[in-house]
């Protein structure tokens, strides 16, 4: 496959994301966000009634997919994504009946390539189910940091990586080519005592900043502490814990096949809207606006 003729914005430093995850491995990895994630993917897989003969993980990290798939499939592999996005992705053209990706798409700089990508991998009618961070993701401590760095610092550094959202994922598959995309979003809040007990636990995911703007000097003593502070005033519950949001941004859809449903084209209806509303005897065709609300 040949690589994109341009270069997309570079938002995400992923080499520096490789190292991330490795120091999280180093660290001890904290997997429960991930564990739940892809236990919902197996039981999303699991209310598909088809059968998979060839599935691939994209750039998932950890084993629990690989896992998952496993059940779900004849035969499974898993592709690392490329540190540059100038790479295109090791996948042969219709290839596989299944692709999933989890927690690895928010960090692609190039996501209309890298989706067009793998709907190419994809056979006919094959299913494609991903998430991703996004969202309102971590937008307490986000905005925590803006407001103590605007206090402390008088200025913002990069911190806040683009976030896809519920609107964005749908627009994103349709230009990608995937037929009857589906998007949905899980909000998973989690208690802290305190918030530099999530940020522990962000650099035990490899979930720190790595924005290729951000800013290299290190983070003064008085800026954290009052971002803090901050974070307790805004985000604590009445029992003195913090919280945490985190949006899972689901995509589906299917490489397009002839046998899928298709809308009407444009101009096709044999009958109009109003026609059909006095033909099935619905109230409002003979009062209209009775019984609507103010």
């Amino acid at each position: 496959m040949a690589a994109p003729d341009h270069d997309p914005p570079r938002f995400f430093d992923r080499a520096l994301l490789r190292r991330r995850q490795h120091r999280a491995q180093a660290l001890g990895a904290e997997t429960f966000l991930f564990d739940r994630v892809a236990a919902d993917m197996d039981e999303r897989l699991g209310a598909v009634v088809r059968t998979f003969d060839r599935a691939i993980d994209v750039g998932s990290p950890g084993e629990a997919v690989m896992q998952a798939l496993g059940a779900r499939a004849g035969k499974a592999a898993a592709i690392a994504l490329p540190d540059s996005d100038s790479e295109p992705l090791p996948l042969a053209r219709e290839a596989f009946d299944l692709a999933v990706s989890l927690f690895a798409l928010q960090a692609v700089n190039d996501l209309p390539g890298t989706l067009a990508q793998i709907r190419r991998a994809l056979k006919p009618d094959g299913y494609f189910l991903a998430a991703m961070a996004g969202g309102d993701t971590l937008t307490e401590l986000r905005q925590a940091f803006a407001a103590a760095e605007a206090e402390i610092e008088g200025g913002l550094s990069p911190r806040v990586a683009p976030m896809v959202d519920l609107r964005d994922a749908g627009a994103l598959l349709q230009r990608a080519g995937f037929a009857l995309p589906v998007t949905d979003v899980d909000r998973v809040v989690v208690r802290y005592g305190h918030v530099f007990a999530l940020m522990q636990d962000l650099r035990r995911m490899g979930a720190t900043n790595i924005l290729s703007e951000r800013r290299r000097a290190p983070l003064r003593r008085a800026t954290l502490a009052r971002m803090a502070e901050i974070y307790g005033e805004r985000f604590a519950d009445a029992d003195g814990r913090i919280r945490a949001t985190f949006d899972i941004v689901w995509m589906a859809g299917w490489a397009p096949h002839d046998s899928q449903p298709k809308p009407l084209k444009p101009g096709s209806a044999t009958m109009s809207l109003e026609e059909a509303v006095k033909k099935a005897g619905h109230p409002s065709a003979s009062r209209p606006g009775e019984g609507r609300d103010p």
